[in-house]
């Protein structure tokens, strides 16, 4: 099951989006090796720490809100009861941007970040940190499907890591909506906090059908592979309540995504635990990676683009 892809025409400004694949090389991953999570990260009663026990919040930190201090909903967590290399930031060796190009998402278009950054408090420690990275829905295509999201919208999610002092779990904590199209400032859908939620969880388990949002409870789990690279992934899904409330109050665009008298979140949120089932040949299990990066080189967009230009009008 994929998210429903937008229909919509694309004018000629968007002509130039095929010479991007010439640009991809400019993606950063660094050479600094990475470690697997020690043991005792797992120590935890639900494979990560509840945010609020040390004064932080399952509520992002978004700037320059009407009114002021609205935030967006962490909705989904990547336990760390999950497989060690999952829980790596890497993009090799399967592990976590690897897994998330499984379930049909990557990294932002040429490394780019496009839009604020939003910062959140886990509780751990490190206090307000902006996101780790921004992930978007790929359209099909890992490598340059994103810049597609960009411009047309659709599912996306960011994501930070519980690793501070006070608790380090290597709990993997994402923001999931699905937004707008650039046009309509990448506003979030009616209902898009629950429905971007519930369509990452379909995507993570293989589901054939829409998982029923309106129908879940703190009972609900799910269960699927997906594969990417040689690695296949095992999620396993289940739904809890108590770590965000259902309300609107407090939560970003909830003027528009309340729908029908509900409220704009659920206060579900999607515990997911990944195991890698298979790997390829000749990985032998290994467990470190290179460490990769959402930091982009260098490189401004006025550059980018005006390459792009040039390759489209040498195709022309």
């Amino acid at each position: 099951m994929r998210s429903p892809l937008p229909t919509r025409s694309y004018s000629t400004s968007y002509s130039v989006l095929p010479c991007v694949a010439a640009l991809s090389m400019f993606m950063l991953v660094s050479a600094t090796p990475s470690s697997p999570p020690p043991p005792e990260k797992r120590d935890t009663n639900y494979g990560y720490y509840i945010p609020m026990d040390q004064g932080g919040s399952m509520l992002t930190e978004v700037p320059d809100t009407y009114p002021a201090g609205l935030g967006e909903p962490i909705n989904a967590i990547l336990s760390a009861y999950s497989d060690s290399t999952v829980l790596q930031n890497t993009l090799d060796n399967g592990g976590l941007i690897n897994y998330y190009q499984s379930v049909g998402f990557s990294t932002e278009c040429l490394g780019q970040h496009s839009g604020n950054s939003q910062g959140a408090n886990l509780g751990d420690g490190n206090g307000y940190l902006n996101e780790t990275a921004v992930i978007r829905w790929a359209y099909g295509d890992v490598n340059v499907g994103t810049c597609t999201e960009t411009i047309e919208g659709g599912n996306h999610f960011r994501y930070w890591i519980q690793d501070g002092p006070d608790a380090d779990s290597g709990a993997i904590f994402m923001a999931v909506s699905y937004e707008m199209p650039i046009a309509q400032q990448h506003n979030i859908v009616p209902n898009g906090y629950n429905l971007g939620r519930d369509w990452l969880i379909g995507n993570a388990t293989a589901q054939s059908t829409l998982i029923p949002t309106e129908n879940l409870t703190n009972a609900s789990t799910y269960s699927g592979q997906t594969s990417f690279n040689g690695y296949t992934y095992q999620t396993s899904v289940n739904y809890v309540s108590g770590l965000l409330q259902n309300t609107s109050t407090g939560i970003n665009h909830f003027q528009s995504v309340a729908v029908n008298g509900s409220n704009a979140i659920d206060g579900l949120v999607a515990i997911m635990t990944v195991q890698i089932v298979s790997r390829p040949t000749n990985s032998g299990g290994n467990t470190s990676g290179a460490q990769w990066s959402n930091r982009p080189i260098s490189i401004s967009w006025t550059t980018l683009v005006l390459v792009c230009l040039l390759i489209a009008a040498s195709s022309l």
